[in-house]
């Protein structure tokens, strides 16, 4: 099988899609890879008070210790989905080089390989919104820190 230079463009056209996506995949892990570094350390600052303080002052910082273990493992998961969504799309870039340079039907295989990228990928998506939730909960000014009149209760 002779392959043309018609025939090598229109498989990088094809493959311009899974490689958006990677390309997509790539920003989210440097914007989840940042807020796990923000929450560890938070955690860090959290752990140097935590001998410091006493009565409900210490537990507050317990609790926002728990809440940012929690955050710490939704970030990392979000960080594998996102990076065995990248490596399907990887590989899913590989099979449609493979079926255009050699003509072998993959298209199933290939649907179904788009469709786990795509999944992985929602979840990881989700996975960071559970853990921007938290966050924002956790950066919700206490109500003992906001001084009101009683005509504003």
């Amino acid at each position: 099988m002779t392959l043309g230079q018609g025939d090598i463009i229109a498989v990088l056209q094809t493959a311009l899609a899974p490689a958006f996506l990677l390309v997509a995949v790539g920003g989210m892990l440097s914007l989840f890879a940042g807020r796990l570094a923000r929450i560890i350390d938070r955690s860090r600052i959290l752990q140097n008070l935590f001998n410091e303080t006493e009565g409900h002052e210490h537990q507050c910082i317990v609790d926002e210790l728990h809440d940012l273990q929690l955050r710490i493992k939704i970030v990392n998961s979000a960080i594998y989905l996102s990076v065995i969504s990248a490596i399907v799309a990887c590989i899913l870039i590989g099979l449609l080089f493979v079926m255009g340079l050699t003509g072998f039907n993959l298209s199933g295989v290939i649907a179904g390989a788009f469709i786990i990228a795509m999944s992985l990928l929602s979840i990881a998506l989700v996975q960071f919104l559970r853990e921007v939730r938290i966050g924002v909960r956790d950066f919700m000014i206490r109500e003992e820190f906001l001084e009101r009149s009683d005509a504003q209760k």
